[in-house]
């Protein structure tokens, strides 16, 4: 390294000189000092296993039960069955609603509500969760099942729980955090959207089909002259008696506690009172509503899922069947996911939520679902907040909220026959009231009004050409927001004159990547083609990270201010970002690497090079 290079090198560490005025074995420390170093990889890898695979610590963080349970008391044990109950009575008619969402039998929608409450009681982390069918998730297999058959939704289930366990297995839980709450916002606002306007034809008693929104509408319209006068006086009317069952809860005094429960147990309340109402009128030969029908009794086989099917004389293989399902299992996957762990913040009051655990929670729940014909399934938040409400104290309470199930399908199946379609088309859409999330919008606009496009583009996009397509669209369009902030860092500059030598000043706001190389260098070179000047400093205390693209935009810079006889250096750079530049050139950079208080010194060592007095 020539003298030139040792003592701006020298300036940059503020190295102290020796009596000849340099400082000894420099070379040496400059090879050593910016050398990029791999970890030991192999010491890593085994610490790890030996440390985190077969730990006590690991294991209770992968059975959260192994936590909890032995500071389990009898209290909890009373608090937990009364939560249990209730969320059983709530799960019972909406499990039934949301299979007739996913155009499957009735039977499949308490299925699908037993096995993930007693999976989640052994892997789950957040006392609150009620895992089962959900309204988003029906709506996102009814197109398969209208189609080709419940053996897909089943085979979704167990698909969409393999790929969640794998991605919790491989820790990647912080990918849910690359998922705005615009887009997520957006999403539940369209899939409430379209799950209530696909339960007006039930509401209203009309034929035909109703998949999507669009299609949900233009049913409605083309059979408006079949409205069934009673079934839309008893859905209308079942709507109005929720609303204010709803607000039971607000009760003060005496009536406070019966007014909670009454509260809570609205669904369960209306759905016993329309199925009431219809066996007392059917009795006197009287049938003026549309009816559930036939539940099949008795407990789900237990089987594999069907990794192969026949449908209208047509046999599909696995490999079929994967290909129909196409990209909606992805979608399911993502669904789940983000069902779960929103649910989790929302209940954790302050809590750190183990995204990775619940992936993981969620996954098995699915897996071992579809064992017993379940549907894909996910945190509820209606059941959450019920149970919430209910006063739960562990996970412990779904177990009770499975034994419900498993009840009603063993011993109520046939009294499920004379539920009112009405009744459970209002219960559905007066539950999405709550899920369109016009307050986010409000909240949205409010903090940044940008965010709004990718709200509405998702609710837009969701509405109009299918959820799993409106999903990504909000996703990919929020990334582009991220990668154009990226791409276009904040570049200040100012001039100063310091020892009769003018510089210009430029400081990028952030760290620089490839997509920001470009952008750099236009702004650097049109500055100091604007502005006469002797030195351009590069200002870099914000930039902590810079890759190989931005190292050779960097020596372009340095070449193309040369041609317009301008000298440049590089200004209190963090020491990995300049470490990387010197990896690239030694020889062009290390000089140009100053690190000081002031601006003197820069001037200083540039005399120093040029032979100018400062």
């Amino acid at each position: 390294m020539d003298k030139q290079n040792v003592e701006s090198y020298r300036m940059y560490r503020n190295l102290p000189q020796d009596e000849n005025g340099l400082t000894p074995a420099i070379e040496d420390d400059v090879e050593d000092d910016y050398a990029e170093r791999f970890p030991p990889v192999v010491p890593l890898l085994l610490g790890s296993i030996r440390n985190g695979c077969c730990s006590k610590k690991l294991l209770k963080k992968r059975l959260p039960i192994l936590r909890w349970l032995p500071d389990y008391s009898r209290q909890y044990f009373v608090e937990d069955i009364v939560a249990g109950l209730t969320v059983g009575l709530t799960v019972i008619p909406q499990g039934i609603a949301y299979a007739v969402v996913a155009n499957l039998e009735p039977q499949y929608g308490l299925y699908s509500a037993f096995m993930g409450c007693f999976v989640y009681f052994l892997f789950g982390t957040c006392k609150d969760i009620t895992i089962g069918p959900t309204a988003i998730m029906s709506l996102m297999v009814q197109v398969h099942v209208s189609n080709l058959g419940p053996a897909f939704a089943i085979l979704s289930a167990f698909l969409a729980g393999c790929i969640v366990l794998v991605l919790g297995l491989l820790n990647l839980g912080f990918l849910v955090q690359f998922i705005s709450m615009p887009v997520t916002a957006g999403f539940t606002s369209a899939a409430a959207i379209t799950i209530a306007s696909g339960q007006v034809k039930s509401l209203l008693g009309l034929p035909g089909k109703s998949n999507e929104f669009l299609e949900s509408w233009i049913n409605v319209v083309e059979n408006i002259h079949l409205t069934r006068l009673w079934d839309s006086i008893l859905g209308i009317g079942t709507i109005v008696i929720l609303m204010l069952m709803m607000r039971l809860k607000n009760l003060e005094g005496r009536w406070k506690i019966a007014g909670k429960y009454l509260s809570l147990s609205r669904n369960a309340i209306v759905v016993i009172g329309g199925s009431l109402l219809a066996y007392g009128l059917s009795t006197e030969g009287v049938v003026p509503f549309l009816l559930t029908g036939n539940v099949t009794s008795g407990l789900p086989p237990f089987q594999l899922p069907p990794f192969s099917t026949v449908v209208n004389n047509q046999t599909y293989t696995f490999t079929d069947m994967v290909s129909e399902l196409g990209t909606s299992v992805l979608a399911l996957s993502l669904i789940a996911i983000l069902e779960c762990v929103a649910i989790a913040k929302a209940f954790s009051k302050g809590k750190t939520i183990d995204a990775t655990q619940e992936m993981i929670a969620v996954g098995l729940c699915n897996v071992a679902g579809s064992f017993f014909s379940s549907m894909p399934v996910t945190g509820s938040f209606t059941r959450s907040a019920v149970n919430n409400s209910s006063g739960v104290r562990t996970p412990a309470g779904g177990v009770t909220t499975g034994i419900v199930v498993l009840l009603a399908l063993g011993l109520l199946a046939n009294t499920f026959y004379y539920i009112p379609k009405a009744t459970l088309a209002a219960v559905i859409i007066a539950a999405m009231f709550f899920m369109v999330e016009f307050h986010a919008a409000a909240e949205i606009w409010r903090t940044k009004k940008i965010d709004i496009i990718p709200f509405f583009a998702t609710l837009i996009a969701c509405l109009l050409i299918g959820l799993e397509y409106g999903m990504v669209i909000g996703i990919g369009i929020n990334l582009c927001f991220v990668l154009y902030l990226t791409s276009r860092p904040k570049i200040v500059h100012r001039i100063e004159r310091v020892n009769n030598c003018d510089l210009l000043v430029v400081s990028p706001d952030q760290s620089l990547i490839y997509s920001s190389a470009e952008y750099l260098k236009y702004r650097v070179l049109k500055l100091a083609q604007q502005n006469p000047v002797d030195l351009v400093v590069i200002e870099g205390s914000a930039v902590s990270f810079i890759d190989s693209t931005v190292a050779k935009i960097l020596a372009g810079i340095i070449e193309d201010l040369r041609v317009q006889e301008k000298a440049v250096y590089f200004w209190n750079w963090q020491r990995l970002a300049q470490h990387t530049a010197f990896r690239l050139d030694a020889k062009l950079f290390v000089p140009l690497f100053i690190r000081g208080d002031s601006l003197v010194e820069i001037v200083k060592c540039w005399s120093l090079s040029n032979g100018v007095e400062a």
